[in-house]
């Protein structure tokens, strides 16, 4: 059984801060996820983004479907239309990244991904907005006990990637099992610093613990991936369902900018014989953030465009979204690739 952690208020540097942190590193190093106690606010902000959810999901496909965008990958995505691993995963999701307004500079210059967020109602928007802001301070909490856990000198080293983050979430429907809906969710791991789930009594989440010796892929890179990684190999781990705990694991950032010291959790969903709703919060570096390993040597030039990946693993997961379509014949990879040049030019003169 993982153990879950009741976090400080207000993590700053004391003895039982520390003491917090590390056993937030203890548990990942070695079961590869974390669970936390959900306080009563906490809690609130869940169970109203999990009913606009619920709400939302059960109308008509054809009506689900008119909340697209064509510029950002928020919005609706239906069963099997998702891609891991060159295989069809059937949640349906919901997800939402930043809601840019259509006369940004940065949606007017074409910036990939970038655009409104196309929300059902009102009542939607601000149940998930009032859940990101909850769950963006805790994972600043979450980020500052880990550079206390990992014997960091500055306890900010990691919020201070997070700051204006190109933080999202997605709400998850899954369907029972059938032969129509064969798969859930394949093996992947999370695009930022930290993920932070929640799943409803049906459970369905696994992770793959850390194994010494085993070689993953850097996600980072562009002719890696970790889509489908061991999928079907052991060992992964059965995440028993508890409503009120949030469940929090290492995202491709972290793992690169602690250069494996925690290394990125895969995770995947299975489907069972009942319905399943989940919410899956990714807490990230801004979009033209360009991070690098908090223990790098002077001389070292490495770096990770988040905005990069970000838009690297959405092309991979919806190759056929009109997303995709647009950023590819409105030749949008190139404003990414100079993009990517700036944000490195800036890297280098800090």
């Amino acid at each position: 059984m993982i153990e879950t952690i009741e976090l400080p208020d207000a993590p700053g540097g004391a003895d039982d801060d520390v003491q917090f942190g590390r056993a937030l590193v203890r548990a990942w190093r070695s079961d590869g996820i974390a669970r936390v106690a959900m306080d009563p606010a906490h809690e609130r902000a869940v169970r109203r983004a999990e009913t606009s959810s619920r709400r939302f999901f059960t109308q008509p496909t054809g009506f689900k479907s008119r909340f697209v965008s064509d510029l950002t990958y928020a919005g609706y995505v239906a069963s099997g239309e998702q891609a891991t691993g060159a295989a069809a995963d059937y949640a349906e999701i919901f997800t939402v990244c930043q809601d840019i307004a259509p006369d940004d500079p940065r949606v007017r210059e074409h910036w990939p991904c970038h655009g409104p967020v196309p929300w059902p109602d009102t009542e939607y928007r601000r149940a998930f907005l009032a859940l990101a802001d909850r769950l963006g301070d805790l994972g600043d909490r979450l980020l500052r006990l880990t550079a206390l856990g990992l014997g960091l000198d500055d306890p900010d080293a990691f919020t201070g990637l997070a700051w204006g983050g190109w933080h999202h979430m997605r709400a998850l429907r899954f369907p029972p099992l059938s032969a129509r809906a064969p798969r859930g969710a394949g093996a992947r791991t999370d695009l930022g610093l930290l993920a932070i789930a929640v799943q409803n009594e049906v459970g369905g989440l696994c992770v793959r613990p850390p194994r010494e010796g085993e070689r993953r892929p850097r996600a980072w890179l562009p002719d890696e991936s970790t889509d489908g990684m061991y999928e079907n190999e052991d060992p992964w781990t059965y995440v028993e369902p508890d409503p009120r705990v949030f469940l929090v694991f290492p995202g491709d950032v972290m793992d690169f900018v602690t250069d494996g010291t925690l290394s990125a959790t895969p995770y995947k969903a299975l489907l069972t014989t009942h319905e399943r709703f989940a919410l899956l919060y990714s807490h990230a570096p801004n979009f033209q953030a360009c991070v690098r390993p908090v223990r790098e040597r002077p001389d070292g030039d490495r770096g990770l465009h988040f905005g990069s990946h970000f838009t690297d693993a959405y092309l991979r997961a919806y190759p056929q979204r009109v997303t995709t379509n647009r950023i590819v014949d409105e030749s949008r990879l190139s404003v990414l690739s100079e993009l990517r040049r700036q944000a490195a030019r800036s890297a280098s003169r800090v």
